[in-house]
């Protein structure tokens, strides 16, 4: 059997195809962060920083701006929220809208739906009551009852983070920004409750 001669211009092809070019910016599409931390306040003291909104801009980091646009509650007692965001951090700034869904004492989840720089931006902060000793939270699911009757605190603090760049370029730039995102933001937050509340009750 023959081998058949490379056709002019075969190789030079190759090296076009999308996805060799792709390998050179490759970064991971979606990148995820867990934090925890036990903080010595009640849960609905934390909840409250939290679903304050339009706060975010006096300590949240890279927030420049935020508004509520539209507020409603569920006969559930859930509160939703239509809030416009603006974040800013090297060169980059964009406003985008973020549907906000607040539990009571429970979590705040923020999902961006318009965002043209985050092909997904996704947060959610819960809290529990937890014993000081330990950092992790209760398998059994806490009732409204248990909650009221542990408002004592501590309470165990989580964020959950998800977002992708919609350019794979703003993803490498800002990759030494964003990798310690969750940390400043549990950073940030622990300061606002201290500012608030005081150094609470350890």
């Amino acid at each position: 059997m023959m081998l058949q001669p490379l056709r002019r211009g075969a190789l030079v092809s190759a090296y076009r195809n999308p996805c060799y070019r792709r390998a050179f910016f490759s970064f991971p599409q979606t990148q995820t962060y867990h934090e925890r931390k036990i903080l010595p306040y009640r849960p609905n003291d934390l909840y409250q920083i939290v679903a304050d909104v339009e706060s975010y801009p006096n300590f949240l980091p890279y927030c420049t701006g935020s508004r509520v646009l539209n507020r409603s509650e569920r006969e559930d007692g859930v509160v939703l929220m239509d809030a416009e965001l603006t974040v800013a951090f090297l060169a980059l700034r964009e406003s985008y809208m973020s549907s906000v869904t607040c539990k009571p004492c429970e979590s705040v989840q923020a999902v961006a739906s318009t965002s043209t720089l985050f092909k997904t931006l996704n947060s959610v902060w819960r809290f529990q009551p937890a014993s000081p000793n330990s950092p992790h939270p209760s398998d059994i699911p806490l009732s409204r009852a248990a909650v009221t009757s542990s408002d004592d605190g501590p309470t165990l603090v989580t964020l959950d983070i998800e977002f992708a760049f919609a350019n794979p370029m703003h993803a490498a730039v800002s990759a030494k920004v964003f990798g310690q995102v969750s940390q400043l933001l549990i950073k940030s937050f622990e300061a606002r409750c201290l500012a608030v509340y005081g150094p609470g009750c350890r």
